[in-house]
C-alpha cells in the first residue's frame, strides 16, 4: 500500500508498543500498558477485519477443567502444577468478571457437567473414585468441593445416569466480551488497525523493525499475542489446532442448561438462546487438525452431527443453522508461554484452549515484563 505522509505520522511512528494480535490476550495486555503507562502509543494490530483465533469463535465457555482432563493432567504435571493451572483460570475468569461485568459478558453460572458414554464406564469409574482427592487437591482454589455427582437430569441418551459436575463452571457471550474488550480499548485512546498481516520483525537495539503487508515501520517494543499463528513469527513450542463447531437452529422447548463436556473434554457442548451449540472432534484426526486453516471437514461435522442426534437431542427434531472453526494453540505441556525473547521483544503463547478463562491474566502477565 502507498501510505501518505499522514497516515504513517498519525498510525505507524513514535510507537511505544505494538501488540500483535487483539484477541482476549492482546486487548487485555494494551489495557494493562496503558493503565502502567498512560502517555504511551499503543498500537494494535489484527489481520482480521475481527479478531481471528478463538477468541470469537470458541464456545463460550467460563471453565477450569473437567475431572477427568484433571486427572489426565496429573499424569504428566505434578500436584503442585495442576494446583497452579486451575488456579490461574479460576483467577482469570474474576479479573474478566470485574473487568466487564457479568452483564456485558452474559455470565451464567449453570455448572459444568462430564457426561460418559455408557460404554466408558471405566473412565467413570476411576473419575468417580477420584473425586474427594480432586477436591482435596483443589480446595485451596475454589475454597469448597467443586466436584460432585450429580443425576443426568437432560435425559441424554448412550451416557452413564450421572454425571460428574463443577458447580463453579459457567457460561459467558464471547461476542459480547470481546466487542466490549474493543470498546474499553478504544475509549482508552490505544489504535487498532485491521486487516494487518505482520510477515516478520527484528529487534535492532533500541526499536523493533517490523514488517507488515503493506508497511514497515519501527516500534519501541513488540509483544507477539497470536496464540494458535504464533508459529507463522516466532520458534516456540505451540502448534496451532483447530476446533470445528456446529450450531442449531432456535429448537421449540428447548430445556437444557450448561456447559458440557465429553469423551474427556474432546467434545464440548451448550445452550445458547434455545439451540445448542456442539464443537470439539480434534482427536479424531490430530494431525489434520494441527492447521490455521479456517474451515470444516466431513469426518468431523459428521461426528458432531451423529452426537447431536444420538445423545444430545436423541428424541427431539433439529436443524444445522450456522457451523464455524477457530485456531487455539497448544503444547506437550498445559503452562502458557509468557516471556521476553529478546530485550525489546516478548510474547504469550499456547493457552491451551483455555483463552477465556486465562486470557486476561495473561495480558498482565506480558504487560508486566516491561516494568
Amino acid at each position: 500500500m502507498d501510505l501518505s505522509y499522514w497516515e504513517r505520522k498519525s498510525w505507524f511512528s513514535n510507537i511505544d508498543f505494538t501488540i500483535i494480535g487483539s484477541g482476549i490476550v492482546g486487548l487485555n495486555c494494551a489495557l494493562a500498558l496503558n493503565h502502567r503507562y498512560p502517555k504511551a502509543r499503543i498500537l494494535v494490530l489484527e489481520k482480521g477485519s475481527l479478531p481471528q483465533g478463538a477468541s470469537t469463535k470458541n464456545a463460550g465457555f467460563a471453565c477450569f477443567g473437567s475431572i477427568s482432563e484433571i486427572l489426565s493432567d496429573l499424569k504428566n504435571h505434578t500436584e503442585q502444577e495442576v494446583q497452579e493451572l486451575v488456579f490461574n483460570r479460576w483467577q482469570g475468569i474474576q479479573l474478566l468478571r470485574s473487568l466487564l461485568g457479568d452483564t456485558v459478558l452474559g455470565f451464567q453460572n449453570y455448572g459444568g457437567h462430564e457426561l460418559f458414554l455408557e460404554d466408558r464406564d471405566d473412565l467413570f469409574q476411576t473419575c468417580k473414585e477420584q473425586i474427594k482427592r480432586v477436591n482435596e487437591l483443589l480446595h485451596p482454589v475454589f475454597q469448597d468441593n467443586a466436584f460432585k455427582i450429580t443425576s443426568n437430569l437432560f435425559n441424554f441418551g448412550g451416557v452413564k445416569d450421572h454425571y460428574i459436575t463443577h458447580a463453579h463452571e459457567g457460561q459467558i457471550d464471547t461476542g459480547g466480551m470481546m466487542r466490549s474488550l474493543v470498546q474499553l480499548v478504544l475509549k482508552k485512546n490505544i489504535t487498532i488497525i485491521n486487516s494487518v498481516t505482520v510477515r516478520s520483525f527484528e529487534d535492532i537495539g533500541t526499536n523493533v523493525l517490523v514488517r507488515t503487508n503493506d508497511i514497515e515501520f519501527n516500534t519501541k517494543k513488540l509483544i507477539i499475542a497470536t496464540n494458535g499463528f504464533a508459529k507463522q513469527l516466532i520458534q516456540e513450542e505451540v502448534q496451532p489446532a483447530r476446533a470445528q463447531i456446529i450450531l442449531t437452529k432456535p429448537i421449540l422447548g428447548q430445556t437444557i442448561k450448561g456447559t458440557f463436556h465429553l469423551d474427556e473434554g474432546f467434545y464440548y457442548f451448550r445452550n445458547i438462546d434455545n439451540r445448542i451449540l456442539l464443537g470439539g472432534g480434534r482427536n479424531l484426526d490430530f494431525k489434520a487438525e494441527e492447521t490455521t486453516n479456517f474451515g470444516m471437514t466431513n469426518l468431523v461435522e459428521r461426528k458432531l452431527i451423529h452426537l447431536l442426534k444420538t445423545v444430545i437431542l436423541p428424541n427431539t427434531s433439529f436443524e444445522i443453522d450456522m457451523k464455524w472453526s477457530g485456531i487455539m494453540g497448544v503444547g506437550a505441556q498445559k503452562k502458557p508461554i509468557v516471556k521476553k525473547m529478546t530485550d525489546n521483544v516478548a510474547c504469550g503463547v499456547r493457552l491451551g484452549g483455555m483463552g477465556i478463562a486465562i486470557g486476561t491474566s495473561i495480558g498482565h502477565q506480558l504487560a508486566d515484563l516491561f516494568k
